[in-house]
């Protein structure tokens, strides 16, 4: 049996699929009640309780492990899912951090995120790490104002960063769980060309066959709007890597297709496949 955390968002969703198509046993866990692909088990659970967890863990051999939001903030304790997962006879976690331990490691997101990998490395079970950049699904803030107004409204232009397809995500997720190889692998995940907020509005555009317009916010516009759905702090971290993105964030990495055996896919094929949510 496998656990897939984060079940039904732009990782877990695809991953579940995926890891079902290939014959394994899938226990899909989320916040709330929820769809999940056919021949998946589905378990209600909080990952702030890590207790509530045990039912799904029962009998496991792997965990995918990937925090909501409310478990990178200060009180939290993810490090208790670990703890969780060990006492339950889980073999093998892969964890999902992000690639901001590494080009932007003194903010207090990811000075937690670096401990949860500290962590896990130190837990005895087998690990692997995922540090994704952007992902190409973040796109999906501009759906409401394309469907209305065929118009994306975003922050520096013309600056761009070599964001990542969540399903590729998905996918060397899937050979980590599955393939021993992987163990002790730190993998920092990207798509395959950088890739602006314009060029990105275009991209949508060809996928609907129709012209969207591009309108650049000021960065204080964009953070404004941003904070109604994120901290403050975390908002203004994420400008700074938008608007003046370090060369280690620029670095298109190779690991995608070292583990996967294929190129990440660009962000064109991302918008083809969600089109729909810009119609």
């Amino acid at each position: 049996m496998i656990v897939v955390t984060g079940a039904t968002g732009n990782i877990g969703r695809p991953l579940t699929q995926e890891l079902v198509e290939r014959g394994q046993q899938v226990t899909a866990v989320s916040r709330h009640a929820a769809a999940v692909p056919d021949g998946a088990r589905h378990v209600v659970a909080d990952l702030a309780d890590p207790a509530g967890l045990r039912p799904a863990l029962a009998g496991t051999k792997a965990l995918f492990l990937l925090l909501s939001g409310d478990l990178h903030a200060t009180g939290a304790s993810p490090a208790d899912i670990i703890g969780e997962a060990a006492d339950s006879g889980v073999r093998k976690v892969v964890l999902l951090s992000t690639l901001g331990v590494v080009t932007r490691p003194f903010g207090p997101t990811r000075i937690a995120m670096r401990a949860l990998e500290d962590t896990l490395r130190e837990s005895g079970l087998e690990w692997t790490v995922l540090r994704p950049g952007g992902f190409a699904s973040n796109a999906l803030w501009w759906a409401d104002a394309v469907r209305t107004r065929r118009t994306v409204a975003a922050p520096f232009g013309d600056t761009g960063v070599p964001i990542i397809d969540p399903a590729d995500i998905a996918a060397v997720a899937a050979a980590c769980l599955l393939d021993d190889r992987h163990s002790g692998g730190v993998y920092e995940l990207t798509g395959p060309e950088v890739i602006t907020p314009r060029q990105q509005t275009q991209a949508i555009a060809a996928a609907l066959g129709s012209s969207v317009r591009f309108h650049e916010l000021t960065r204080d516009e964009a953070k404004t709007a941003m904070t109604q759905s994120m901290p403050a702090e975390l908002a203004d971290d994420t400008l700074d890597i938008l608007g003046s993105p370090s060369p280690a964030e620029l670095r298109v990495s190779p690991d995608v297709q070292e583990v996967v055996g294929r190129a990440p896919r660009p962000f064109a094929d991302w918008a083809a496949r969600n089109v729909a949510a810009f119609r």
